[in-house]
Protein backbone atom coordinates (compact mmCIF):
# COMPACT_ATOMS: atom_id res chain seq x y z
CA UNK A 1 0.00 0.00 0.00
CA UNK A 2 1.30 3.70 -0.78
CA UNK A 3 -0.19 5.17 2.38
CA UNK A 4 1.89 4.78 5.80
CA UNK A 5 -0.04 4.68 9.04
CA UNK A 6 0.26 7.14 11.63
CA UNK A 7 0.39 6.33 15.30
CA UNK A 8 -2.88 7.31 16.07
CA UNK A 9 -4.35 5.22 13.07
CA UNK A 10 -1.92 2.48 14.08
CA UNK A 11 -3.19 2.15 17.47
CA UNK A 12 -6.89 2.16 16.23
CA UNK A 13 -6.28 -0.90 13.87
CA UNK A 14 -4.92 -2.54 16.87
CA UNK A 15 -8.13 -1.59 19.31
CA UNK A 16 -10.42 -2.67 16.58
CA UNK A 17 -9.03 -5.92 16.03
CA UNK A 18 -9.23 -6.43 20.02
CA UNK A 19 -12.62 -4.78 20.20
CA UNK A 20 -14.84 -8.34 20.22
CA UNK A 21 -12.03 -10.77 20.97
CA UNK A 22 -8.43 -11.08 23.12
CA UNK A 23 -5.90 -11.81 20.78
CA UNK A 24 -2.38 -13.06 21.29
CA UNK A 25 0.72 -10.97 19.57
CA UNK A 26 1.20 -13.60 16.65
CA UNK A 27 -2.47 -13.14 16.01
CA UNK A 28 -2.98 -9.35 16.00
CA UNK A 29 -0.05 -9.24 13.39
CA UNK A 30 -1.19 -11.45 11.37
CA UNK A 31 -4.75 -10.02 11.06
CA UNK A 32 -3.21 -6.44 10.52
CA UNK A 33 -1.04 -7.84 7.72
CA UNK A 34 -4.34 -9.01 5.73
CA UNK A 35 -4.59 -5.18 5.62
CA UNK A 36 -2.05 -3.32 5.92
CA UNK A 37 2.01 -4.17 5.67
CA UNK A 38 3.08 -4.35 9.22
CA UNK A 39 5.86 -6.49 11.04
CA UNK A 40 5.77 -7.84 14.60
CA UNK A 41 8.92 -5.87 15.59
CA UNK A 42 6.11 -2.61 14.84
CA UNK A 43 3.52 -4.00 16.74
CA UNK A 44 4.65 -4.64 19.92
CA UNK A 45 5.64 -1.37 20.44
CA UNK A 46 2.16 -0.40 19.89
CA UNK A 47 1.20 -3.31 22.28
CA UNK A 48 2.95 -1.49 25.23
CA UNK A 49 2.19 1.87 24.62
CA UNK A 50 -1.45 1.07 24.08
CA UNK A 51 -0.99 -0.81 27.32
CA UNK A 52 1.13 1.73 28.90
CA UNK A 53 -1.86 4.31 28.23
CA UNK A 54 -4.30 2.16 29.93
CA UNK A 55 -6.11 1.19 27.01
CA UNK A 56 -4.90 -2.72 26.44
CA UNK A 57 -4.47 -4.86 29.43
CA UNK A 58 -2.75 -8.39 29.44
CA UNK A 59 -3.30 -11.76 30.59
CA UNK A 60 -1.12 -15.01 30.13
CA UNK A 61 -3.31 -17.69 29.25
CA UNK A 62 -1.26 -21.72 29.05
CA UNK A 63 -0.99 -22.80 25.44
CA UNK A 64 0.54 -25.88 24.94
CA UNK A 65 3.01 -26.02 27.36
CA UNK A 66 3.84 -22.37 27.03
CA UNK A 67 2.06 -19.05 28.33
CA UNK A 68 0.60 -16.64 25.79
CA UNK A 69 0.64 -13.18 26.51
CA UNK A 70 -3.37 -11.73 25.52
CA UNK A 71 -4.21 -8.24 24.84
CA UNK A 72 -7.75 -7.31 25.96
CA UNK A 73 -9.42 -3.74 25.81
CA UNK A 74 -9.98 -1.87 28.36
CA UNK A 75 -13.31 0.66 28.78
CA UNK A 76 -10.91 3.77 28.26
CA UNK A 77 -9.59 1.61 25.37
CA UNK A 78 -13.07 1.38 23.63
CA UNK A 79 -13.75 5.27 24.79
CA UNK A 80 -10.58 6.44 22.93
CA UNK A 81 -11.66 3.98 20.20
CA UNK A 82 -14.69 5.28 19.57
CA UNK A 83 -13.12 8.85 18.92
CA UNK A 84 -10.62 7.40 16.97
CA UNK A 85 -13.70 5.87 14.46
CA UNK A 86 -15.25 9.43 14.53
CA UNK A 87 -11.95 11.21 13.44
CA UNK A 88 -11.09 8.28 10.67
CA UNK A 89 -14.87 8.93 9.23
CA UNK A 90 -14.09 12.61 9.20
CA UNK A 91 -10.92 12.55 7.75
CA UNK A 92 -11.69 9.77 5.29
CA UNK A 93 -14.63 12.19 3.76
CA UNK A 94 -12.20 14.90 3.43
CA UNK A 95 -9.72 13.06 1.44
CA UNK A 96 -11.95 11.39 -0.64
CA UNK A 97 -13.86 15.03 -1.51
CA UNK A 98 -9.96 16.21 -2.10
CA UNK A 99 -9.34 13.71 -4.41
CA UNK A 100 -12.31 12.79 -6.15
CA UNK A 101 -13.76 16.12 -5.96
CA UNK A 102 -16.04 18.04 -4.04
CA UNK A 103 -19.53 16.96 -5.83
CA UNK A 104 -20.33 20.34 -7.84
CA UNK A 105 -18.98 18.80 -11.03
CA UNK A 106 -19.74 15.35 -12.31
CA UNK A 107 -17.02 15.12 -14.52
CA UNK A 108 -14.82 15.47 -11.61
CA UNK A 109 -15.87 12.59 -9.50
CA UNK A 110 -15.18 9.84 -12.10
CA UNK A 111 -12.76 7.80 -10.34
CA UNK A 112 -10.18 6.74 -12.93
CA UNK A 113 -8.13 3.18 -12.48
CA UNK A 114 -4.16 3.82 -12.82
CA UNK A 115 -1.29 1.56 -12.38
CA UNK A 116 0.43 2.98 -9.32
CA UNK A 117 3.44 2.08 -10.06
CA UNK A 118 3.57 3.71 -13.41
CA UNK A 119 2.54 7.27 -12.09
CA UNK A 120 5.25 6.76 -9.69
CA UNK A 121 7.78 5.85 -11.71
CA UNK A 122 7.45 8.64 -14.03
CA UNK A 123 6.82 11.22 -11.74
CA UNK A 124 3.14 12.38 -13.15
CA UNK A 125 5.24 13.77 -15.96
CA UNK A 126 2.39 12.62 -18.31
CA UNK A 127 -0.46 14.62 -17.25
Amino acid sequence: MTYQLTAPLLDACVLGIVRNEDSYGYTLTQKARQVVDISESTLYPVLRRLQKSGYLTTYDAPYQGRNRRYYAITDSGRSILCFYEKEWIEYKDKITGLIVGNGNDSDKNEIIEVDASEVINDGGANE
